[in-house]
């Protein structure tokens, strides 16, 4: 788009995006989750290397997106915990390198937050997730570029997608919990 142009446009009080590609942009975007271990404290990690295209239609409702997300790329801040989850015993990076999102649907919840549904595929396992979608504003930046940015949360059970080792606690419970929270910032940049 030329400097003149609009990047926005009304739909239903909400200024959204004209219609377009757009890609996820590395430098400004957070693939995260977050387990349960030892049934007392929280785990936090991301995927450093993440991708996707987010195609906004006409009618917004029939937007689109795809995400890979190279497996291998998990960060938890600790080398030993992030070599044990890139083996066969949970996500099997050598066998599955990527673990790969494609929408198929969009819902308009409330204003600004939207449901999108779709598909992942985690170590060869397809399920439905529904990610919560907040739209977070549109605009262009100082150096002509077209951007709107956004978070998504949603929880899965891992073990739904073939992931379940675990060590099971002399006090109770175990290890790893079963329910991952995933949670995704960025910002989406226009593609001429």
């Amino acid at each position: 788009m030329t400097s003149t142009e609009s990047v926005t446009r009304d739909w239903g009080g909400l200024t959204i995006p004209t219609a377009g590609t757009y890609l996820l942009d590395a430098a400004h975007k957070r693939v995260g989750f977050v387990a349960r271990h030892m049934m007392v404290s929280k785990v936090r990690g991301e995927f450093a290397d993440a991708s996707a295209t987010i195609t906004i239609a006409e009618d917004p409702m029939q937007s689109s997106v795809t995400a890979t997300i190279q497996a291998a790329s998990i960060d938890t801040k600790q080398a030993d915990r992030d070599g044990h989850l890139r083996s066969p015993e949970f996500l099997d990076v050598e066998t599955f390198p990527t673990l790969e999102y494609r929408s198929t649907a969009v819902k308009s919840r409330d204003g600004n937050e939207f449901v999108l549904l779709g598909e992942l595929t985690i170590k060869g396992v397809t399920r439905q997730v529904e990610l919560d979608v907040e739209f977070e504003g549109v605009g262009r930046t100082p150096f002509g570029t077209d951007v709107f940015g956004f978070t998504a949360t949603t929880e899965i059970d891992r073990e739904d997608f073939g992931l379940t080792w675990n060590v099971a606690l002399e006090t109770g419970g175990v290890l790893v919990g079963k329910k991952i929270k995933i949670e995704i910032e960025g910002e989406a940049v226009r593609q001429a």
